[in-house]
């Protein structure tokens, strides 16, 4: 993501550079010396056209801005709406695997991790909790389905 987000930043630099207020003066300075309106346009339209370009440029380096950082954000209210769900999740698998049921306390205490002082905190510090709290729950559910259903890890990964 590093990567990404320096690849932005230079594309956001470029296109803040391309047309300068030197240029577009340079530019009016010229049209405003030629006689013919038509030469006048055009000098006009590219200035406008460039401009435009260097608008959509923008945008679309900020929208893919936003992009990142909604990949690692997440609201107050999807907070709340993730701990819920994952209180009713650690009991419905609970229902599936003893094993899971003994771990309780751990999931438990991992659920009270998820509340919106810690994870605004622990972002804030880099942490991405989505791929340390999504894909190992991920990972479980996955595991604690197919051993519920009688499934075999290994032989369900060779199948795909």
């Amino acid at each position: 993501m590093e990567e990404q987000v320096a690849q932005l930043a230079i594309r956001f630099t470029e296109a803040l550079g391309k047309n300068s207020y030197d240029w577009v003066s340079t530019k009016m300075t010229q049209a405003k010396e030629k006689k013919a309106e038509n030469e006048k346009q055009i000098i006009y339209e590219e200035i406008i056209n460039n401009l435009l370009q260097d608008k959509m440029e923008l945008e679309m380096v900020a929208r893919e801005y936003k992009g990142l950082y909604e990949r690692v954000t997440i609201s107050d209210e999807d907070i709340e709406h993730l701990q819920n769900t994952l209180q009713r999740v650690v009991e419905l698998l609970s229902s599936f695997s003893p094993k899971l049921d003994e771990n309780r306390e751990n999931m438990k205490f991992l659920i009270e991790l998820i509340n919106k002082d810690t994870l605004k905190t622990m972002q804030l510090l880099g942490f991405n909790y989505k791929e340390a709290i999504g894909q190992p729950l991920t990972e479980a559910c996955a595991g604690a389905i197919q051993r519920g259903l009688g499934g075999n890890n290994k032989n369900s990964k060779n199948k795909r």
